[in-house]
Parts: C-alpha cells; sequence; structure tokens
C-alpha cells in the first residue's frame, strides 16, 4: 500500500479538484459496478474523516480485477489485482486531495477467506485507503495488524459494521 504523496492516475474527483471543486470534505464514488451504496460509502469516508477532525476531497473508485491488477502494476509494480490502493496527491494551495481504489473482487474473497460479510471487507478496505490518503502508514507483512493505523481502522470498523 502506498502511504505518503504519490502521483497516481487522475480519476474523477482529481481532475474535479484541479477543476475548481471547492469546499471542506468532499467525497466522490465511481465505478461502473459499486457493491456499496453511494450514500454508504460516502458516510464511510466523512465517519473516518469528521474522527481525525480532518478536511479533505477524497474519491472512492470501485475497480474490477484487470483493472486494479493494471493499476497495480503501473504505479506499483506487482503484477496482480490488489484489494486496495491509495494516492494521496499534493495540491499546491494545501488541500488534502487523495484517490482510493477498491477491487470487490479481490475484497469478495478476502472476505470469504475469513468468513466476514462482503459488506464489511469493503468497509474496511474504504477505511484503510481513507487512512493512508490521511497519512497514515503501517509496515509491510504480519506486522501490520499490530500497527497504530491497523489498530485504528479497526476501531472505525467496529463502529461501522
Amino acid at each position: 500500500m502506498p502511504a505518503g504523496q504519490h502521483r497516481g492516475p487522475p480519476n474523477a474527483l482529481s481532475r474535479a479538484v484541479r477543476g475548481g471543486l471547492r469546499g471542506s470534505s468532499d467525497v466522490l464514488v465511481s465505478g461502473r459496478r459499486r457493491p456499496l451504496a453511494e450514500d454508504r460509502v460516502e458516510h464511510i469516508v466523512r465517519t473516518v474523516l469528521g474522527g481525525e477532525n480532518q478536511d479533505a476531497q477524497i474519491s472512492i473508485t470501485f475497480l474490477g480485477r484487470d483493472a486494479m491488477r493494471r493499476l497495480n502494476a503501473q504505479y506499483l509494480g506487482m503484477h496482480r489485482p490488489t484489494d486496495v490502493v491509495a494516492f494521496r496527491l499534493p495540491e499546491p494551495d494545501g488541500r488534502l486531495v487523495g484517490d482510493v481504489y477498491v477491487c470487490p473482487w479481490v475484497a469478495e474473497r478476502e472476505a470469504r477467506s475469513r468468513g466476514i460479510s462482503l459488506e464489511e471487507e469493503l468497509t474496511r478496505l474504504i477505511i484503510h485507503g481513507a487512512l493512508h490518503v490521511l497519512g497514515y502508514d503501517h509496515p509491510a507483512g504480519s506486522e501490520r495488524t499490530a500497527s497504530p493505523m491497523w489498530e485504528r481502522q479497526e476501531r472505525y470498523v467496529r463502529s461501522l459494521t
């Protein structure tokens, strides 16, 4: 998972922000197939932003397996689909902008293997991506589930599921 400031693919929100979208917190949901209702996704992101006392513009884009594999390969050098990728986009005026990409295909497999609902796993991934956009990070490997970011993420998951 990338952290910090990464130049990612421009999606609808990053284009809209550069084009003059203003205000405090804005959430944009996109993707051909959306496994969660738009208002649910917005609620998840706004809960994290409010809990972290942050104003940001964040987009959540749902991608299919092949599109996520291409994104992961192009920007992170990993030639496989992954569950979530987040990019924090630096803005010259100091606004916090981020793009989060979620792959329901990978999420469904992970949820099934863990014996949880797809909605819970998608909620976790949206929270995870939003926290990365806000600057949180975790170590790689098995240590990530003991990290402060992971603990913060799981508190949000418990409050939202």
